[in-house]
């Protein structure tokens, strides 16, 4: 599978049914990270066929293989030294978009990146409630 620039960690696998993945990039000269998530696909809300009254809803790839994070600074500093000199790794891949925000936050908070100066995160948002019934998580 392309993955674009993106390296996987050992034991990642992209699955169909993969929702989204966490992910760090480095900058290889200053050794500052930037730790997010992104989603592989997104629905698109279509107008009811002629005649129909329901809304269709069809998924497209995201953006994810070019994606280079959503820090200003850490874009700022892509352009500056230049694409070759960051690192992008998946740190792990999540079926679902309650997963995907909780693993966000728990990597953040883990590993302490709005009390580091080695990281480009600024901000941590999330809002979020008990997972969905019958939602398996496995975590690892």
């Amino acid at each position: 599978m392309d993955t674009g620039h993106w390296i996987l960690e050992e034991n990642v696998n992209i699955e169909q049914k993969s929702f989204g993945f966490i992910y760090c990039i480095e900058n290889n000269i200053n050794k500052k990270k930037y730790l997010g998530k992104k989603q592989l696909n997104f629905k698109l809300r279509r107008k009811p066929l002629k005649g129909k009254k329901r809304v269709r809803i069809d998924f497209k790839e995201s953006d994810w293989k070019s994606y280079t994070g959503s820090s200003n600074d850490l874009n700022s500093d892509i352009i500056k030294y230049g694409i070759e000199n960051f690192t992008f790794k998946i740190l792990k891949i999540c079926n679902s978009k309650w997963e995907l925000s909780y693993y966000e936050c728990k990597f953040q908070i883990d590993f302490n990146v709005l009390l580091r100066d080695d990281y480009y995160n600024g901000t941590i948002q999330l809002r979020i409630g008990r997972p969905p019934k019958g939602l398996k998580i496995v975590d690892n």
